[in-house]
């Protein structure tokens, strides 16, 4: 490793202006990165992580700036270039990966466009062949299967996992010699998430490509960082190398951070001792046999093909329980959710409640079980109205359903911001001034608004960090033993799914491969792609220092 860092930070301040006020975000922060070095920041959100990636990239939003200290990138100070260097800079000397894919992806260009552009930006081909080639190739490394016919599709097409493996593919294209990755595995799965953490350490090996990783899964921080640093509130509160900061945490922050964060050897909140016999005796109030979902594939020009999404999927979730469904991205989870919510209609198969075929159902009678069954989406920011209050956003579904006078819909949206454990005076604000773990709860609120017994969630807390996660996992536990809520959990987190469900579900290319009880399916999983996606989790063979979550 060469003795000078590649990257050097030294005192660095950001302050954001609105109006006449100057708010300091960033306190004086310094660190390395050295060649070859794969450097994680952890940290909870607004500790100032993705600050600090925007800061040394020049693409701080809106009114933000730097306003003391430096950025060295080799020897030159990034916070002294022009705009056209910065330019030139981006993508060819530092590559970047932003965390969220659908607000960085273009939705009326195909990806296949969006990554030849990234190709030509970067003088990576000539020539249309060469350009295409290459851009397949990009995405092939990024872990995107059949990357050829997929460079058709539109963003929209592509699942959360599959469109963040299209921005790493964007930000690799060049061949870094720094790579800022942001959350780069936040939407994926564990067995797609290790494909790309392999990708990244064999650039960091072979290349001596430098990675700043920024996440809130401690697990992949202890397991692919060299050193972490800890970030809290604009400063760094604890630094060292990645085995002595998890294991033996000094800062009391640090200490709540690695509490907080799921494994293997954590217990279920609230542990029911579930049983495979008692959930055959149990009465089921969600019941899907027999599943089957169909798409029309484009292919090119004008041209499709059948893609079976779903296929043959069955299985039940007792009254109080929490049933997870779990899969690589595509295996065909949100697909089940969507038509058990009425989103989507099965091409074969019946998904009945409390024993009712949904098939049979008149429109009216969808619009009255959507009463009964309310769904909490992974992305709390896109689900919520950005122009509408907090009270409004709760209380619009007894507004929809025609419950209550308006005066009672406002009372009942304060009482949820209570059941959420949010203060009442938020009731006036609105989505961007919200954090995401509190727009989250604001989205549990909603959901529970109808009083549904039915809650089905879509990733709810993958994109959340530890401590903000633990909260909400900890709420949703509150609340089923409260109002003997029954959940279908969605998620591709198995370390959340062993602290979180009752059930498991394995998805895999559309079918149920296994299924069973928690304890069952962590401790003796009989198929060889359960095995699979157990040893993927980052972290498994570590052991945190704290507790258990």
């Amino acid at each position: 490793m060469n003795d000078a860092p590649l990257l050097s930070i030294r005192d660095l301040k950001v302050a954001f202006r609105s109006g006449k006020d100057v708010r300091e975000v960033l306190h004086g922060v310094s660190f390395d990165i050295y060649e070859g070095e794969t450097l994680a920041i952890v940290g909870e959100s607004g500790s100032g992580k993705s600050t600090t990636a925007a800061a040394i990239i020049d693409l701080l939003p809106g009114t933000g700036h730097v306003t003391d200290g430096s950025i060295s990138l080799g020897g030159k100070d990034l916070t002294k270039a022009g705009r056209r260097e910065m330019e030139r800079i981006r993508g060819r000397e530092i590559g970047y990966v932003p965390q969220d894919p659908m607000s960085n992806l273009n939705p009326v260009w195909s990806i296949g466009f969006q990554v030849k552009e990234a190709v030509r930006a970067n003088g990576l081909a000539q020539g249309r062949k060469q350009v295409h080639d290459r851009a397949v190739e990009v995405l092939q490394q990024a872990g995107l299967a059949d990357a050829a016919r997929r460079m058709h599709q539109f963003p929209h097409q592509f699942s959360g996992g599959m469109r963040q493996r299209a921005l790493i593919g964007i930000g690799l294209a060049a061949d870094p010699k720094l790579l800022i990755a942001d959350e780069p595995t936040s939407a994926l799965d564990v067995t797609v998430q290790r494909v790309i953490l392999d990708h990244l350490a064999t650039l960091t090996s072979e290349r001596g490509t430098s990675v700043l990783l920024i996440t809130h899964d401690l697990g992949l921080a202890a397991e692919r960082a060299d050193r972490i640093l800890v970030m809290n509130q604009g400063e760094i509160v604890e630094a060292g190398r990645s085995a002595e900061i998890l294991t033996n945490p000094r800062h009391p922050y640090t200490q709540r951070l690695v509490a907080a964060a799921p494994s293997l050897a954590s217990q279920r909140i609230g542990d029911t001792g579930l049983t495979s016999a008692a959930v055959e005796d149990a009465p089921a109030v969600v019941e899907v046999r027999n599943l089957v979902k169909d798409f029309s594939i484009r292919t090119g020009g004008l041209r499709h093909e059948q893609f079976r999404a779903v296929d043959d999927v069955s299985f039940s979730i007792p009254r109080g329980k929490t049933l997870a469904l779990v899969g690589e991205s595509g295996s065909g989870k949100s697909t089940v959710a969507k038509m058990l919510l009425q989103l989507e209609k099965p091409t074969d198969g019946e998904i009945l409640i409390d024993g009712t075929p949904t098939s049979t159902m008149s429109r009216a009678d969808v619009f009255r079980l959507r009463r009964r069954m309310q769904p909490v989406f992974q992305d709390p920011y896109g689900s919520l109205d950005p122009l509408r209050s907090i009270g409004n956003l709760i209380s619009e579904p007894l507004h929809v359903h025609g419950i209550g006078t308006k005066e009672e819909q406002h009372q009942r949206s304060l009482e949820l911001l209570e059941q959420v454990a949010l203060p009442q005076e938020l009731a006036w604000r609105y989505p961007n001034e919200l954090s995401g773990g509190q727009r989250q709860r604001v989205a549990i609120a909603r959901a529970l608004a109808l009083k549904p017994d039915i809650v089905v969630l879509d990733e709810a807390v993958s994109a959340l960090d530890v401590l903000v996660q633990d909260q909400i996992l900890q709420l949703l536990s509150d609340l089923q033993q409260e109002l003997g809520l029954t959940y279908l959990f969605i998620t591709h987190d198995l370390a959340v799914v062993r602290v979180a469900a009752d059930l498991v579900c394995v998805m895999e290319q559309g079918r149920i491969v296994e299924q069973g009880t928690v304890d069952e399916i962590f401790t003796n999983p009989q198929e060889e792609y359960t095995r699979r996606l157990l040893e993927a989790i980052p972290g498994a063979s570590l052991t945190l220092g704290g507790g258990t979550a």
